[in-house]
């Protein structure tokens, strides 16, 4: 997996192989991105959504991306993704898939009237149950498997009897690892780099949320990264609130003057400055439209200045109140 250039020094942007696509937005009907009314066809069918899910991936992958990043709690996205990958075997040979388990989703094709749309349990029984699931839907077994949004508090820090069966998928090649969210995320990393199985590090993977908002977890990253795991970077753009649509307050000002002195897109230059970052293995794009994809794409030619990155530096939040705000977003 490619570097990234240190952020000290101008530099000649990122290759497109640094940048991944995510499922998220396009998987489900209802997710937490916005401006999905406009993204979205009218009537979300399963079937409009495997046919943007596949249009997608074409797109990308026509546009070099080899890293595609699904979930089992993403809906239907498995099952689109495999199918993609089954009615394309010449593409089969050169991406890398990652998948996560660890929420099961329950909104059952809704977006409206659902009081929760996806529950967590990290128990070895949705371990069991889910990860057959998901070779089952995908036709082959993911690269990456992450368990899914982990806290300081997830017996997936502590659970010996779940460290055995991650060591024993580790043991097949897969990559295990694990994603994290909210205000601790740095505190999850650090504790996820301490655990064993059979006397050696069982994570090898962790996927972060890290943005120009939020980049709290940004030295915990540095040192798995350093450690020797690969570090994939999500929800670059914080849900669509760095979007040039949502970029209009006082609070992305500085994100805006640095797209229009570079003649870039907000979503380009805080794609640009995560994959800025010398430990981010991979940034994803969670575009729902070929369009915004081909925009987010752009921040592979976009080198940033460690001045200019610098200049965004004053546009994070405080850890806590970022993830209140994205708590409160709301599924559409």
């Amino acid at each position: 997996m490619p570097t990234a250039p240190a952020a000290s020094a101008a530099t000649a942007g990122p290759s497109v192989g640094r940048f991944g696509l995510g499922t998220a937005a396009v998987g489900r009907p209802g997710y937490l991105t916005l401006g999905r009314d406009l993204d979205l066809p009218a009537e979300r069918t399963v079937e409009a959504l495997r046919t943007r899910t596949h249009t997608l991936l074409d797109a990308a992958y026509a546009a070099g991306v080899r890293y595609f990043d699904t979930a089992r709690s993403y809906g239907r996205a498995e099952e689109f993704l495999g199918e993609w990958l089954a009615s394309r075997p010449g593409n089969v040979a050169d991406v890398t898939i990652g998948s996560k388990w660890g929420y099961t989703y329950t909104a059952d094709w809704r977006t409206s009237g659902v009081p929760v749309h996806e529950v967590k349990e990290h128990s070895t029984a949705v371990f069991d149950r889910q990860v057959e699931e998901t070779r089952t839907l995908l036709g082959r077994r993911p690269d990456v498997y992450l368990v899914h949004s982990v806290t300081p508090d997830s017996p997936a820090l502590t659970d010996p009897a779940l460290h055995t069966r991650l060591a024993g998928l580790a043991a097949e090649g897969v990559r295990v690892g694990l994603s994290t969210s909210g205000p601790a995320q740095a505190a999850t990393v650090r504790a996820a780099l301490e655990v064993e199985a059979d006397g050696r590090p069982l994570f090898a993977a962790v996927q972060s949320t890290w943005n120009v908002l939020e980049p709290s977890a940004g030295p915990a990253l540095a040192e798995a990264h350093a450690a020797g795991l690969l570090v994939v970077v999500k929800e670059g753009m914080a849900n669509g609130r760095l979007a040039d649509r949502n970029a209009t307050g006082p609070d992305t000002a500085a994100l805006r003057a640095l797209a229009a002195a570079t003649g870039a897109s907000c979503d380009a230059v805080a794609l640009a400055a995560a994959a800025a970052r010398p430990w981010a293995d991979v940034v994803l794009s969670g575009a729902a439209t070929t369009a915004q994809l081909a925009s987010n794409l752009t921040a592979a030619g976009l080198g940033l200045t460690s001045a200019q990155l610098a200049g965004l530096a004053p546009m994070a939040e405080p850890a806590e109140a970022y993830w209140r705000t994205r708590a409160a977003l709301p599924w559409a």
